[in-house]
């Protein structure tokens, strides 16, 4: 609290000095229960056509799809009713943050994320609202247990990435145009290992990180058991400067693309469906067994790891405001 006040007789008096201009301060800091206030449900219609139904707050408490207390919240998909083919699909959780953000870093910390065939977990961030054209950015998704996560940004036509950039990951298609293959985005496959699914779980989880700024947007991952992991990360601090962090698992600069004309004020949107656009098409080519709608509809036991378990999600903004 000291540190926090001498920061703010800084920031009054205008001697933060100049080494500090990369450096984020810490707005919201959501641990536990917090996520009810950070929050709002939608209990939409799933915009992936997914087999599931998005309930309210007050629904995924009584069903205990959401519980939080101390530094855990949990987020899940229901695992233990059988569905009827032509009813209502199985019970899951939507939210989305009530503020939005430009240029900002967040911080999720992990330590379970769905796993199981059928399961589509996201975290993202976009403008619901005025998809594509606000520009969308997946942090972590992926479908049917099948690693490495991919990072990718979707856009309308005119933002490129170009071939090469320094950062960790595999570089994929470098268009994020949604018009352009099927809506694939410019997507980066992370490397680090355990960066998705039963390894990330086994593991114990680990801190996904993005930065949003004018000229760039990075994500990094770090697996729980790395001695990398910035302390500045681990610890959830007051400051953090991601230019301290190392090479970012992903890198998308402005080169080609202009950040602040593809993306507008995102909302932080964390999700699971199960089946739908992708966990659906791709079911066939996995070992799943039988097909993705029976197997959600009649194996209710199947998505009891299917949930995530966030220790906290830590929303940063610019010290010095680059407006």
């Amino acid at each position: 609290m000291v540190f926090s006040a001498c920061l703010a007789t800084f920031l009054v008096l205008g001697l933060v000095p100049s080494s500090l201009g990369a450096q984020y301060l810490l707005k919201e800091n959501i641990i536990g229960s917090g996520f009810y206030d950070h929050f709002d449900w939608e209990a939409v219609d799933d915009p992936s056509h997914g087999r599931v139904t998005y309930v309210d707050m007050q629904t995924s408490i009584e069903q205990n799809l959401t519980y939080g207390h101390h530094d855990t919240f949990i987020l899940r998909t229901d695992f233990q009713s059988v569905l009827q083919p032509d009813g209502p699909g199985r019970n899951s959780v939507r939210i989305r943050s009530k503020n939005t953000y430009t240029t900002h870093v967040a911080i999720f910390e992990m330590r379970h994320m769905p796993q199981g065939c059928g399961t589509w977990p996201a975290i993202r961030e976009t403008k619901e609202s005025d998809k594509p054209a606000g520009g969308l950015v997946d942090i972590l998704e992926g479908v049917n247990d099948q690693a490495p996560d991919t990072v990718t940004l979707h856009t309308i036509e005119g933002c490129t990435m170009p071939a090469n950039r320094s950062q960790t990951g595999i570089t994929r298609q470098l268009d994020c145009n949604v018009a352009v293959n099927s809506n694939a985005g410019c997507g980066v496959s992370l490397t680090e290992p355990a960066n998705y699914g039963p390894d990330f779980n086994a593991n114990g989880g680990g801190w996904y990180a993005i930065e949003r700024a004018a000229d760039h947007i990075s994500i990094w991952f770090w697996p729980r058991s790395d001695r990398r992991v910035p302390h500045q990360v681990k610890s959830g601090g007051v400051l953090v400067n991601p230019k301290e962090w190392g090479t970012p698992s992903a890198f998308f600069p402005n080169t080609s693309c202009d950040m602040t004309k593809f993306f507008e004020e995102h909302n932080i949107i964390i999700n699971l469906t199960l089946c739908g656009d992708w966990a659906g098409s791709a079911y066939s080519s996995t070992d799943c067994p039988s097909t993705c709608i029976d197997h959600v509809n009649n194996d209710p036991a199947a998505f009891k790891d299917a949930y995530f378990d966030f220790a906290a999600v830590r929303v940063y903004e610019p010290l010095v405001s680059d407006k």
